[in-house]
């Protein structure tokens, strides 16, 4: 029987945004009901991909036929930069750019232009960044970078190129995603950053020729636990490799020793690969490991998401979230009231999906909340 295709739309349900009847005024410090501040805006500029990655966009349910979004729901550059300025206003510093694969949305020069204008409050440039499967980095990597894009991080589930091919699902070669990580090292988009998801049967034997291959290469490589998003990947715990068994087998081959996070709400754990005398070698760089599913991160996750069209989620594992499209277009409302309306809404944010999914027993298939979003509608 053929499976059921759910429009992206229908999985990214979101309420009409509103705006309350007191002001929430932009003073740079937003907290959630956690005492949790809004720091990180990753804003999805498509909801298309050119890869058919089995735990994201499985080709089964996205196919040629496919319902996307047309072009006029989707947020104009000049409206998703009027929110990026508004977040930015209530203390967002971080923005990075997702998608689908966000590299297809056309001219995307042009909006990284005009983010790149923006600023924090105390006047400081915002971290603007973008996450890619690589395929068209090779040919955009020097006009990204030109119009004011920082970093990249790259998607790449494998170097062996059948283990590569199979989890893209469109026959495409991991050599040129390679070629694009040289292309953007050499336009100075970095340190570029390599995003590894770790499918248990699929590509775990990937992870140690990978550590091999960015080791000592200021490139920093990041495994991320396969998880429990949106309703098309088919996900199961049994394939799931937890990070701790992730590090082991690093660390067998070459001595890791852990490291601070950068920053408040960082969501990779950081382990330096050791020197001679046991302490970390900056030049030999490091690893990180992302335990979404293993070990949760809730309690400082200071992230908010925004869809192509306009929709603002407060979890990666959000089953909705608060459509501000309507502000925008039809209220046409300003931009104290938008400020308003995502501060009321951020002010009431009390997410923790990944601490109560923990609390399960072992055993239990089910998960709190609703059918959850789509990643490749909201961006990993």
């Amino acid at each position: 029987m053929p499976q059921a295709v759910i429009p992206i739309a229908d999985l990214g349900r979101a309420r009409r945004a509103a705006v309350p009847t007191q002001a929430v005024p932009t003073s740079g410090l937003l907290l959630d009901q956690l005492g949790r501040p809004l720091t990180d805006l990753r804003i999805s500029v498509t909801d298309r991909c050119n890869f058919r990655c089995s735990y994201c966009m499985p080709k089964e349910v996205f196919d040629k036929d496919y319902p996307y979004l047309p072009h006029s729901s989707l947020l104009s550059f000049e409206e998703i930069t009027r929110l990026a300025r508004i977040f930015a206003a209530h203390g967002v510093h971080k923005i990075r750019l997702t998608g689908g694969e966000p590299l297809l949305r056309k001219n995307i020069e042009l909006l990284i232009e005009q983010l790149a204008q923006l600023r924090t409050p105390d006047g400081k440039s915002l971290d603007l960044t973008l996450t890619t499967n690589g395929s068209l980095l090779a040919r955009k990597a020097q006009a990204l970078k030109d119009a004011g894009l920082q970093r990249v991080t790259v998607s790449l589930d494998g170097l062996d190129d059948t283990v590569f091919r199979s989890m893209n699902d469109v026959d495409f070669p991991v050599a040129q995603v390679l070629a694009g990580m040289d292309a953007a090292h050499a336009a100075g988009l970095g340190p570029i950053k390599v995003n590894m998801v770790v499918k248990r049967g699929t590509n775990e034997n990937e992870i140690l020729p990978m550590a091999r291959r960015f080791r000592g290469t200021g490139i920093v490589l990041r495994f991320i636990e396969y998880m429990d998003v949106g309703a098309t990947n088919g996900w199961r715990m049994d394939e799931v490799l937890p990070s701790a068994e992730v590090v082991r087998r690093i660390a067998k081959e070459f001595p890791l020793v852990p490291l601070e996070a950068t920053a408040p709400g960082e969501t990779a754990q950081r382990w330096g690969y050791a020197g001679a005398d046991g302490g970390h070698d900056p030049a030999l760089g490091e690893v990180g490991v992302i335990s979404s599913v293993t070990q949760a991160f809730c309690h400082d996750c200071t992230r908010a998401r925004l869809s192509t069209e306009g929709k603002l989620y407060l979890c990666l594992f959000a089953s909705g979230g608060h459509d501000l499209r309507p502000l925008l277009r039809e209220e046409q409302a300003s931009d104290e009231d938008i400020a308003s309306a995502i501060g009321h809404i951020w002010q009431g944010r009390a997410d923790r999906y990944s601490e109560l999914r923990s609390q399960l027993a072992p055993d239990d298939s089910g998960a709190p909340g609703a059918r959850r979003v789509e990643m490749s509608y909201i961006g990993g």
